[in-house]
């Protein structure tokens, strides 16, 4: 896959088919792969976050999730065919590890939303082996929980914890984890449990998700957005006609 490098991040030029397709030769080779996608949040963070940047630009595949990202990097002339958002891109492989009877561990969220989400995902997919699943509260005994996913014989791992935590947590123990593939999905349990509702898709294509979580959460959405998105926007700005 093409890589470019957007606002000090590199990032993977691929559409979806494409993406499931390289994941799934690497399970099948048994190499390990580390994966994360990259929005206008994650991008703004990464310039004041040296560890959170370094997480990211360790990982084997990197992909555009957000409009904002792939508007943004056409405005500064990079050929972006369209965004790989996580949520979708977690289905895809679901559906593939069911063909491929790949286990899976989940991992985030609270017990009853990740408990919630193997239930669902089961129902999508039935042919789906979970191997495990564990929430996201288990600070105080990281290895415990590491040796659990490895002890589980699962083959992808798919870890709904927030940034930066999950990219940092994702890099520290990859190499004990015992899995093929590992990809932080963020809120996507939340979604999948029924907890958060998806934007409608014309929201989507016209990259305002955020202000569809804005309008869900005011109180707790709309500060964050507005700093985010002005920020970036001011990065846009910077690279367009200042920096050469």
């Amino acid at each position: 896959m093409k890589r470019i490098e957007f606002l000090k991040s590199p990032m993977d030029i691929a559409s979806m088919s494409e993406t499931v397709s390289f994941i799934e030769t690497k399970i099948d080779k048994g190499e390990f792969l580390q994966h994360v996608v990259v929005n206008v949040a994650k991008i703004v963070n990464m310039q004041k976050d040296p560890v959170l940047a370094a997480s990211v630009k360790a990982c084997d595949v990197i992909n555009i999730d957000g409009m904002g990202v792939v508007f943004g990097a056409r405005f500064l002339g990079h050929d972006i065919p369209e965004r790989v958002s996580g949520v979708d891109l977690f289905h895809e492989l679901l559906k593939m590890s069911a063909r491929c009877n790949f286990p899976v561990f989940l991992l985030g969220a609270t017990v009853e939303m990740v408990t919630k989400t193997s239930e669902n995902v089961k129902k999508l997919y039935p042919n789906l082996n979970i191997a495990g699943f564990n929430d996201g509260y288990f600070w105080d005994d990281e290895e415990a929980v590491v040796n659990k996913i490895r002890q589980s014989g699962a083959k992808l791992l798919f870890v709904a914890i927030t940034s930066p935590k999950k990219e940092n947590f994702i890099n520290k123990w990859q190499d004990k984890l015992g899995v093929d593939f590992v990809m932080g999905v963020g809120g996507t349990f939340d979604v999948v449990a029924g907890k958060v509702k998806r934007a409608p898709l014309w929201m989507q294509k016209g990259g305002l998700e955020w202000l569809y979580r804005v309008i869900q959460e005011p109180r707790r959405m709309w500060k964050r957005y507005l700093v985010t998105n002005s920020k970036f926007a001011f990065l846009l700005l910077k690279e367009k006609f200042f920096t050469k």
